[in-house]
C-alpha cells in the first residue's frame, strides 16, 4: 500500500502539473475552447492511467492494471465529493490536495484489490469511498443551506 501511495502521489502532482499547462496552453477565455480543453485534459488523464499501471507494476505492486483502475474510480469519486468544499486561491494548496488525493487513492485501491485483506474488509472500504458522495452532497446541504 504503501508503495501505491507513493506512485500514485507523484502521479498526481504530475497529473496536476500537465492540466495546468495544458489550460495555460489552451488559454480559454470564452466557451467556444472549452471542448477542445477538456478534450485535452481527458487525454492527458487517460494517458496517465496508462502510464501508472506501468508505475505500479514496476514497483512491484500487483496487479497494476487493476489497481490503477480502482484508483481512478475511487479519484473520481473524491473528485465529486471534493465539489462539496470550499475552494482556495492557494496553488499550493491545490499541488498539496492533488497529491493527497491520488496518494489515499492509490493506498485504497492496492488494499481493496490486493488479497491480503479478506473479502467483507474489501467490500467495506469500497462502500465506504462510495458513501463519501451522499455526505459531501448532505454536508453541502447544510453547510450552504441549500
Amino acid at each position: 500500500m504503501a508503495r501505491a501511495a507513493v506512485v500514485c502521489a507523484a502521479l498526481g502532482v504530475f497529473w496536476w502539473a500537465s492540466v495546468r499547462l495544458a489550460w495555460a496552453g489552451v488559454g480559454c477565455e470564452d466557451w467556444g475552447c472549452l471542448a477542445p480543453a477538456v478534450g485535452v485534459v481527458v487525454v492527458i488523464s487517460l494517458a496517465l492511467l496508462a502510464g501508472s499501471a506501468l508505475a505500479l507494476e514496476r514497483v512491484d505492486v500487483r496487479p497494476g492494471r487493476r489497481v490503477a483502475v480502482a484508483a481512478a474510480g475511487m479519484l473520481v469519486v473524491f473528485r465529486i465529493a471534493g465539489e462539496s468544499l470550499p475552494s482556495w486561491a492557494s496553488t499550493y494548496a491545490d499541488v498539496v490536495a492533488a497529491g493527497a488525493s491520488f496518494a489515499v487513492a492509490g493506498a485504497l485501491a492496492a488494499y481493496v484489490t490486493g488479497t491480503g485483506a479478506g473479502r467483507r474488509r474489501r467490500v467495506a472500504v469500497a462502500l465506504a469511498v462510495l458513501a463519501l458522495i451522499p455526505a459531501a452532497l448532505a454536508a453541502s446541504l447544510t453547510l450552504y443551506d441549500l
